[in-house]
């Protein structure tokens, strides 16, 4: 049976942090509040906890779990190396809507779906979020849906989609952004925009220096 923690209240926030620790942990999965829509996590080291997740939202592996962290820092250990692109954007954007798509450190022995050695790599914007990933670490975390249906943005369409799958819902009140965050893929020989998103191509362009136009153009 899952619960639901109304993380507006202080003792229910520290009680739902701590169920949802002790659930990822134990294999199992969470549902959280994100600035962009909400996100159902699971221990990203634990693959099969991962398997799971994907299950849950009846996605295939061909669409990879994106990563969460809960600091800039982080990510010097999930990464191959970190692109001077990827400094800038962070230094801009993080914690916010962007996600990046980098080259992932070879010794990592997680198993995020077919990802051909990358990695999307975000630092939310949102309390709850990076206050539990900062007690458990990375967490593979897709939108907290049934894959084709809407993204939730709250905790109560995510419980209305996930029911019981889902051992932990934090409720953190509506998404601020209530739309899914923009993609940069870092790894080609130059960036560019594979989802549109509350990031635009113009602020990206802005930060790294160059047109606008290259980031969405077809490689």
């Amino acid at each position: 049976m899952s619960e639901l923690f109304d993380c507006s209240d202080p003792g229910q926030r520290e009680a739902g942090i701590a169920s949802a620790i002790s659930a990822l942990k134990g294999g199992r999965l969470v549902v959280m509040p994100t600035d962009t829509v909400y996100g159902i996590g699971a221990n990203a080291f634990d693959n099969e906890a991962v398997a799971a997740l994907l299950a849950a939202k009846g996605r295939g592996r061909d669409m990879p779990v994106p990563v969460l962290v809960g600091s800039w820092h982080t990510i010097q250990g999930l990464v191959y190396s970190v692109p001077q692109s990827a400094k800038e954007l962070i230094r801009a954007f993080w914690p916010g809507a962007l996600s990046l798509v980098v080259h992932q450190a070879p010794s990592l022995q997680w198993d995020l779906g077919d990802a051909n050695g990358t990695v999307m790599l975000r630092m939310p914007l949102h309390p709850v979020a990076i206050e539990l990933l900062r007690e458990v670490g990375p967490m593979a975390v897709s939108s907290a849906n049934i894959s084709g249906r809407p993204a939730s943005v709250t905790a109560a369409q995510a419980r209305d989609q996930l029911a019981d799958l889902v051992e932990v819902y934090l409720d953190g009140g509506p998404a601020e952004r209530q739309a899914a965050s923009t993609i940069v893929d870092l790894t080609g020989a130059h960036p560019r925009v594979l989802r549109q998103g509350p990031v635009s191509a113009e602020a990206i362009a802005g930060v790294l220096g160059v047109d606008p136009e290259t980031l969405t153009a077809t490689p």
